[in-house]
């Protein structure tokens, strides 16, 4: 089944205004068998301004359909409180449950403000997005699970009230963050309050149930008062390096021989504030480096956060992990982990050196 589906010639992404039998309790990897690929929902509800929510972006993260599938239980016997606007994404990956499939682009890297060009993916987020600005969305969620151990949190692109209420709804944990280019959140930001939910692993790790309560809230939401602040309580941070491995490196988390061998605990780490000297892992050969790319904001590396001695890879500045995973998988198809610094509601570095 093609990623490109045509409805007509203007129309690439299926559109169903009701949902098919069946899908209110069909697994992510039987969806396949139930929808013709990438689909948006247009779901009436009383009032007609629409949520939208975005899940299945990455085919293995299936939070998201779980916690929509639990909403819709409930609330449609009696009618929807708001109209739904719901695109279920990457059927095809989800069907192998893998995060995407060697043929396709990643489905959270096509949006609006991509640096991919002419590809049908692109275009057919694009006509999402525009299908979506015509309705005046009251506020966007994208809903994602991680590979490795993180609490829930929210991420979003902006530093402005509603964005933070918004997240706050969902977790006291907050990432801004203005790389990736492509993304699902970053695109919808310019028509409405948008976050990007990270509910932890899948399965019953996961917090399906936070997410529940964030769609549930949103849709019974009227508006964002304009004169909403945000919360005290929350853990602000930005993410200021990306470290990956060198693309022909070799890795490992269970001790086996490879030009990395990272510790079987690593993504332990994640959300805490680690302190120089921390041990990451061990490289094979001095030669081999991490690669350190530049993180929201910055044009230029941000520095080198590693020093190797003795084989050994230790921090050599405080920082706060976040997306550490055990899945060598994952972090082929997208990083070892973000470093991240606490900042202030204007997007000031708060140093705790």
């Amino acid at each position: 089944m093609s990623d490109r589906l045509h409805q007509n010639a203007n129309q690439p992404c299926a559109v169903l205004h009701q949902l098919p039998e069946g899908f209110l309790d069909c697994p992510a990897e039987r969806l396949i068998q139930l929808l013709p690929g990438p689909t948006l929902f247009d779901l009436p509800g009383k009032d007609p301004r629409p949520l939208f929510i975005s899940t299945l972006l990455h085919g293995n993260e299936d939070s998201g359909l779980n916690a929509i599938q639990t909403v819709l239980k409930q609330q449609l016997p009696r009618g929807l409180r708001r109209s739904l606007l719901l695109f279920i994404g990457n059927v095809r990956a989800a069907a192998q449950q893998r995060r995407t499939l060697p043929d396709q682009l990643d489905y959270n890297r096509i949006w609006p403000g991509t640096k991919i060009m002419n590809h049908p993916l692109v275009a057919m987020a694009r006509w999402i997005f525009d299908y979506a600005a015509c309705r005046r969305p009251i506020a966007s969620i994208d809903i994602h699970n991680n590979t490795g151990f993180n609490p829930p949190y929210g991420c979003v692109p902006k530093l402005e009230p509603h964005f933070i209420a918004l997240a706050r709804m969902f977790s006291s944990y907050i990432v801004h963050f203005e790389r990736p280019f492509g993304t699902h959140t970053a695109a919808f930001s310019t028509l409405c309050p948008a976050v990007t939910v990270e509910c932890g692993k899948a399965g019953k790790e996961s917090a399906t149930q936070q997410a529940v309560g964030l769609i549930e809230a949103c849709l019974d939401l009227q508006a964002f008062d304009n004169e909403i602040r945000a919360p005290d309580q929350i853990d602000l941070l930005r993410t200021y390096a990306i470290v990956k491995p060198p693309r022909d490196a070799s890795i490992s988390f269970d001790g086996q021989r490879a030009d990395f061998i990272f510790r079987k605990d690593i993504d332990r780490l994640n959300f805490k504030e680690i302190q120089a000297g921390e041990v990451f892992g061990f490289v094979e050969n001095d030669f081999h480096k991490l690669e350190i790319l530049p993180g929201d904001g910055l044009d230029s590396p941000p520095g080198d956060y590693f020093d190797y001695v003795n084989g050994k890879i230790l921090l050599n500045k405080s920082a706060i992990p976040a997306m550490l995973t055990c899945d060598p998988q994952a972090v082929k198809l997208d990083c070892l982990c973000y470093l991240m610094h606490r900042i202030n509601l204007d997007g000031a570095r708060l140093y705790s050196e």
